[in-house]
């Protein structure tokens, strides 16, 4: 095996740990809370970046990267874990999730709004497929029902609003950083932040439930951690030596991945609706990356960065 495809091999290994953060988050949570597990995970997972990513002095970061880079990676990836972790029950947690995913559309759109990128007439069935996808998944078995997905989001609307925005906020930081990053990765920092900011919020308002250590938990803490931190770093390694486009056009099939895991993670069967709405989330996301890539056969940088 080349070095090319061993990359690229890394890289499809990212995208499988980024598919397994869902059901993995739900999991801590179960046992040491939505907030002190999320801390946890990111405590964890920083230190595994530690020595994968490496620390970068933050001298060397671009002034708006550091300011506005971490304000944006921070605030999604609390929104992330505390959507998860708030979620009541394991198949809301999986419909968080999927709310989630409709960053890359987001990102895609933001892109050409506010980049002046040329996209063509599939962007517009793209993003009625992705919005459709989601209402199919929230309206559970009915599929295609909006009362029945107001309704469900009625039972938990902090849940489903942190989903929402947080794909709004990935889809900014993939836009705005691909500009002032200027070829540095703060993950390693922003990490570090993302745990200092969910210790705070521990200690000042605590969890509705303890922490309850025992060999599984920590199992599923470490899993977690292995997750989010590992995953970036695997698809670094892909994004800068394998195969990008096919790598890019993979991780659009994450919330299939995602579900599917975290239905055995969590035990949670899934009807024939959710995975409908499942693909139709995917296919949108892929018909407005098609929607852009149709003018220029440059692969859309905002969304082959780090994402999950």
């Amino acid at each position: 095996m080349n070095k090319y495809t061993r990359a690229t091999a890394i890289g499809f290994c990212g995208i499988l740990l980024w598919s397994s953060i869902v059901g993995l988050i739900k999991e801590v949570s179960h046992s040491f809370g939505a907030t002190g597990g999320a801390a946890l995970i990111y405590t964890v997972a920083s230190l595994f970046l530690l020595f994968t990513v490496k620390w970068i002095p933050i001298q060397k970061f671009p002034k708006k990267y550091l300011v506005y880079g971490a304000l944006l990676m921070v605030s999604y990836e609390l929104c992330l874990a505390l959507s998860i972790g708030y979620s009541q029950n394991s198949r809301q947690a999986i419909e968080v999730g999927m709310v989630n995913y409709l960053w890359p559309t987001f990102t895609m759109v933001a892109t050409i709004v506010f980049t002046g990128k040329k996209a063509n007439w599939l962007i517009f069935p793209g993003i009625v497929i992705s919005m459709l996808g989601i209402i199919w998944v929230l309206g559970g078995e009915e599929g295609l029902n909006i009362g029945e997905m107001l309704s469900n989001i009625q039972t938990n609307p902090l849940s489903y609003g942190l989903a929402f925005l947080g794909a709004i906020l990935w889809a900014a930081y993939c836009v705005v950083t691909v500009r002032i990053a200027k070829g540095v990765n703060g993950i390693t920092l922003f990490f570090m932040l993302v745990a200092v900011a969910l210790w705070v919020k521990y200690g000042l308002i605590g969890d509705t439930t303890g922490m309850h250590f025992s060999v599984s938990s920590v199992i599923y803490l470490v899993l977690a951690a292995c997750a989010m931190g590992f995953g970036y770093a695997a698809w670094n390694v892909g994004i800068l030596g394998g195969n990008v486009t096919m790598l890019t056009g993979a991780s659009y099939f994450i919330p299939v991945l995602s579900s599917a895991l975290s239905s055995v993670l969590l035990a949670t069967p899934l009807g024939l609706s959710f995975w409908q709405g499942a693909i139709m989330v995917c296919a949108g996301s892929i018909l407005c990356w098609l929607a852009t890539r149709a003018r220029s056969k440059a692969v859309p940088e905002p969304v082959s960065g780090d994402g999950h």
